[in-house]
């Protein structure tokens, strides 16, 4: 596991908050297993950690909002990487509001698309969401993106297992 771990630390993904709502339930988390995996048809992949309250909220939905961060925006990545849906509304901090099939989107994330879940797919003690992009949004914000290394000081926030 080595060799394995010697690659993975010269990785460095972009950070992404993932939010799901399904009926009056809603809850968003922190993710750093993200990318697109279809050019035609459009299809973009979200993993999630079945330890994390959003994984349970996202098994109901049928829609999730995938935002992008800047660097400047660690606190608001700390929210969603560092506290828990099971014991705290994360979005009675935030500015959101409700998109496309209900879904739940940041107003200050710097990006963001609502995407259709089109496939669950069991991969380990995460589920990848593949989603079809539906509506998406930005805002005229500078800087670079949240990357793994920028979030290395937020301890996760949901139960350990």
């Amino acid at each position: 596991m080595a060799g394995a771990d010697a690659f993975m630390d010269r990785l460095n993904p972009e950070m992404c908050v993932v939010t799901a709502a399904s009926g009056t339930e809603r809850s968003g988390c922190l993710v750093g297993f993200s990318a697109p995996c279809s050019i035609e048809p459009a299809r973009y992949a979200v993993w999630l950690s079945k330890a994390n309250h959003t994984y349970g909220v996202a098994r109901a939905a049928d829609r999730l909002a995938v935002h992008l961060l800047t660097r400047d925006q660690h606190e608001l990545a700390a929210l969603f990487g560092g506290e828990t849906g099971d014991t705290v509304d994360k979005f009675a901090r935030v500015r959101w509001r409700r998109e496309a099939g209900d879904a739940v989107v940041l107003e200050d994330a710097a990006a963001w698309f609502v995407g259709i879940v089109r496939d669950r797919l069991d991969s380990g003690d995460h589920v990848c969401f593949v989603l079809e992009p539906e509506r998406w949004g930005s805002r005229p914000v500078d800087g670079p993106l949240l990357r793994l290394r920028d979030a290395l000081d937020i301890e996760p926030g949901h139960p350990a297992d």
